[in-house]
């Protein structure tokens, strides 16, 4: 059996290699390019690849693996928006997914950050840095004083709900689809309205579904409180960015962070320093100083990694023999 993986970043290389040790009586392969219609030929004779979301897996990128043979991929990642999926069913691909592989590394960078804003640590920072140890007016919040508005109550979502019960703040949350255990705790609102009208601060928790594009749109800042928090962690497509910049010059948006954009790809994981920055939007709010700019690293902890290889690399085995991973991704 011969897996051959695209994409492999030198963090990503010691799990592995682990894996490796695990499994010698597999063949594993890799490059660290991503996977492209031109590559797709270095994976010939493979069982199957693993790759991880950047690009774009179009039709011909699929056909390209096709036309080596191969039919099964399994994504690094949770998300699949980036992939063809009408030609991957007529090409007959098996696709797995690692839909959970860490929720505490994204809940926790999500609370940090919250926590950042309400404390204007952005601010303090740059203070300090210029020596100047006063620290008046930058007065702050404090997280047990705020109403938390938690939109999505999935793995993710939970673990955020735990961290704020741990700071004392008061959690209202929304759900299509409610937990029961939560639901018996009475943390739910009827409606997105509802949550918009009482939260302090909101931190979103959904996927990047075609419904759910630009849910936080200008009506939807409309309804919220003055003053309000906002925080992305989940997808970028979840924002109408312009209308969060519009939000923050009337003052309607207190403070921001982010960590994912619509438009990341092939801006995010890129030094700039020196360069010409190519996106004057981001560039706007990563100058703000109520604004906390993070390149998609939300999931880049140890822990993640580690799973997101090895899930990855166990369910490539599972299509190789026939089998059906439980992480397979049903289209």
């Amino acid at each position: 059996m011969k897996i051959f993986a695209y994409g492999i970043r030198d963090d990503e290389k010691p799990s592995l290699e682990d894996w490796k040790a695990e499994h010698s009586e597999i063949e594993v392969d890799y490059t660290q390019e991503l996977l492209t219609p031109d590559n797709a030929k270095l994976a010939a004779g493979s069982d199957g690849v693993v790759v991880y979301q950047q690009l774009d897996y179009t039709r011909e990128t699929l056909q390209a693996l096709a036309d080596e043979g191969i039919h099964n991929l399994s994504l690094r990642n949770v998300g699949i928006d980036n992939i063809d999926l009408d030609a991957a069913r007529e090409l007959n691909f098996n696709i797995s997914n690692v839909p959970v592989y860490s929720p505490n590394a994204i809940a926790e960078h999500s609370m940090i950050q919250l926590s950042r804003l309400l404390r204007r640590a952005k601010e303090l920072d740059a203070k300090v840095a210029k020596h100047d140890l006063r620290w008046a007016p930058t007065i702050g919040r404090e997280m047990r004083m705020q109403t938390v508005g938690v939109i999505g109550t999935g793995h993710i979502g939970r673990v955020a709900i735990n961290i704020l019960k741990g700071f004392g703040a008061k959690v209202i949350a929304y759900d299509k689809y409610p937990n029961p255990e939560l639901q018996a705790e009475g943390l739910y609102v009827d409606s997105l309205d509802e949550l918009y009208a009482q939260a302090d601060a909101i931190s979103l928790y959904v996927p990047g579904v075609p419904e759910n594009d630009k849910m936080i749109n200008a009506e939807a800042i409309a309804k919220m409180k003055d003053g309000v928090v906002i925080v992305n962690v989940s997808r970028g497509n979840l924002m109408d960015i312009d209308a969060i910049i519009d939000g923050l010059n009337s003052g309607k948006v207190s403070a921001f962070a982010m960590d994912v954009y619509a438009e990341e790809v092939g801006l995010f994981n890129v030094d700039w320093s020196n360069k010409e920055f190519p996106d004057p939007k981001i560039a706007d709010l990563i100058d703000r100083e109520n604004v906390l700019v993070t390149p998609h690293t939300a999931f880049y902890t140890t822990k993640a990694v580690k799973e997101m290889v090895h899930q990855s690399f166990d369910a490539a085995v599972k299509f190789a023999k026939g089998e059906t991973p439980a992480v397979v991704v049903k289209y």
